[in-house]
């Protein structure tokens, strides 16, 4: 079994596919160095990121398929789900054959399992824009802790980078050690191991206070545990404010 291994990037996977389409013995897998598991039966490739290589295959996605197709590509990248990569690289040889119909074919396994992985990416991120809390630190800084089943931090640190544009702050994603910081003019990406935050006087009060009124408008007898854990699953509750009691 023949496996292409990439670096993880978004570019190195688009490097692998671009080698992936024009060799004469295209891979059974595509695999992140850090995922790959030597096996007896397996042979290797190293696919060097090539910065030329991948926008050639970005510009050829959205150019000669569609945009909502580039998307979906890149949503489904950051899922990280088993077997993702060489699934996108079926996928795509479908979509350059079918162009943007190929999202209409419902009953096609391989369109099935990409359209699943978006759904799933773009729920995630769509959730975790509203229940991301962040807090205040000594510094100024706002801090938004969270641990998410994707990898969506760069779709929400593009939405903050729009919505708290005049704040500094930085989201943490603590399971993947990894940060988003911004500086109210650009965000970057850095490895960011979790450390103990120091929250100001005023955000300790803060978030007392708001647990107090979360409290005290919650009735009883209207209470709807079920609707609540499906707008509010019980797994991000350790990151919510409101929750922290």
């Amino acid at each position: 079994m023949l496996y292409f291994i990439y670096d993880g990037s978004f570019q190195g996977f688009l490097t692998a596919i671009y080698e992936a389409f024009y060799s004469d013995n295209p891979p059974e897998q595509i695999v992140s160095e850090e995922n790959f598991t030597t096996n007896l039966f397996s042979t290797t490739k190293k696919i060097e990121t090539d910065e030329e290589k991948s926008d050639k295959v970005y510009a050829a996605i959205k150019d000669k398929i569609s945009s909502y197709t580039l998307r979906t590509v890149y949503y489904c990248f950051l899922s990280e789900l088993e077997e993702i990569e060489i699934n996108l690289f079926h996928y795509l040889k479908l979509a350059f054959k079918e162009g943007g119909q190929v999202n209409k074919f419902h009953s096609n396994d391989i369109v099935k399992k990409i359209k699943s992985a978006r759904r799933k990416v773009s729920r995630e991120a769509h959730r975790m824009k509203g229940l991301l809390r962040f807090r205040t630190l000594k510094n100024g800084v706002y801090y938004g802790p969270m641990e998410p089943d994707y990898n969506i931090i760069e779709i929400l640190a593009r939405h903050f980078a729009k919505r708290l544009s005049d704040q500094d702050w930085i989201i943490h994603d603590l399971s993947r050690e990894w940060a988003a910081i911004y500086n109210q003019q650009e965000w970057a990406l850095t490895p960011l191991t979790e450390t103990e935050i120091e929250l100001s006087a005023m955000e300790e009060e803060y978030q007392d206070l708001w647990q107090e009124f979360f409290d005290s408008i919650a009735i009883e007898n209207r209470q709807n545990k079920k609707l609540q854990q499906q707008n509010m699953p019980k797994k991000y509750w350790k990151h919510l404010v409101e929750k922290n009691n």
